[in-house]
């Protein structure tokens, strides 16, 4: 691999078990990494937020009937655990080899007999829409559900998908997000296909390899992770005494042409970024001058920072080199279809504390406000979420302060 980094969370830092509900703790046997990740993230939102579900406590009144409380939640193509394959690829095996050398594998043995081999549960572990399937469950999210898999702009499309859903009265509120991870070896090694993992050796510091619309980038670093939030009608959010940390005023999805199915290197005159923030702007009744800040996707892969930019540039015109960048994939790396929850919790929590957060890395000298720098108080009244993702998916959210 050209990179031997990945954002892992510690062991001690996510223990499911301790997490779900008692009652629940049977279900986590067929909880995959990704299905925690949503799991715990949906029990720190709703503890955050104040709210009241059978997942808190099935003996109180919940906060909404759960008919109202719906669920979208993006989701990665999961990949099984290879532990779990070992013995049902390893029985498909011909006992031969080819001419390379290598054993040769029986598709039509796997196909009849290997993949009895599997767990009896190993589906339900690994489909896309068990994050949302699991939350649910516990929450007794009763509303409106989906699952989006378009890989980093999944949590954001969700979160558009969250509001369509609130404005159309299908629900009160909506617990919206992703989580993903791809730091195992298919997943990892289809990433480095794609040209979009950094190049490091073992003695770099992880810290200061992914750097955002740097000339010097390499790529990026994955991460597992992501992020789930409560998403309310500001009447009954008011009703019951909440403090958001911001209004969600915009939102704009569109989609860029890729004519590389292979790296889905995306042209930098391609309009679909740009497209996704001019519209979520007007949406919201803001012009580019009235941004405060930008939360992007700043992967630090080349192609992909060069799309970005670009559309920043374009859009934002003069103003661009005055607006600082939220820039939070050199600090946890790309989370997939998570990383879009990621962004917007610190645009969201940057608005609350009315604080911009540090940068690591970024170039010296950029048409935009992308360098590394400390920590800053800042006038944030409203802040630009925008995600494109390897699919040539785009999602662009305006955040306003309340």
């Amino acid at each position: 691999m050209p990179c031997p980094f990945g954002g892992l969370l510690a062991a001690d830092e996510l223990q499911i078990r301790k997490i779900v509900p008692k009652s629940y703790r049977k279900a986590t046997k067929v909880m995959c990494r990704d299905i925690e990740l949503a799991v715990a993230a949906a029990s720190t939102a709703v503890a955050d937020a104040g709210l009241v579900t059978k997942g808190v406590n099935p003996d109180e009144t919940p906060t909404y009937e759960p008919a109202r409380l719906g669920c979208q939640i993006g989701a990665g193509l999961i990949c099984a655990e290879l532990n779990e394959l070992t013995r049902a690829l390893s029985s498909s095996m011909t006992g031969t080899t080819d001419s390379d050398g290598f054993p040769e594998f029986d598709l039509g043995h796997w196909g009849s007999t290997g993949m009895q081999d599997l767990t009896p549960l190993w589906l339900l572990k690994y489909l896309p829409n068990m994050l949302a399937c699991h939350v649910t469950i516990i929450h007794d999210c009763r509303g409106p559900s989906n699952t989006i898999t378009c890989t980093e702009a999944s949590s954001a499309l969700s979160l558009g998908e969250s509001m369509r859903v609130i404005e159309r009265g299908a629900a009160d509120a909506c617990l919206t997000g992703g989580a993903e991870t791809r730091l195992n070896p298919m997943a990892f090694m289809r990433q480095v296909y794609a040209d979009r993992i950094a190049e490091a050796t073992a003695d770099a510091d992880p810290g200061s390899i992914v750097r955002p619309y740097d000339p010097a980038a390499t790529g990026t670093v994955l991460g597992e992770g992501g992020g789930i939030i409560v998403v309310e009608a500001e009447e009954t959010a008011a009703a019951r005494g909440a403090t958001p940390y911001c209004r969600v005023a915009g939102f704009a999805a569109t989609q860029s042409f890729c004519a590389d199915t292979i790296g889905l290197h995306i042209d930098p005159d391609d309009p679909g970024i740009e497209d996704a923030i001019a519209i979520a702007l007007q949406q919201a009744g803001v012009d580019p001058g009235d941004v405060d800040a930008i939360a992007p996707f700043g992967s630090g892969i080349p192609h992909v920072d060069a799309c970005e930019q670009a559309a920043i540039e374009r859009v934002f015109g003069d103003t661009a080199s005055s607006t600082p960048l939220i820039t939070v994939t050199p600090n946890v790396g790309t989370c997939n279809a998570g990383h879009g929850a990621v962004c917007i919790a610190a645009a969201a929590r940057a608005i609350r504390e009315q604080r911009l957060p540090a940068r690591l890395n970024g170039p010296a000298e950029s048409a935009i406000d992308a360098s590394a720098c400390d920590a800053r108080d800042a006038a944030l009244g409203t802040v630009l979420v925008t995600v494109c993702s390897h699919g040539g998916q785009n999602a662009a959210i305006v955040l306003k302060k309340i």
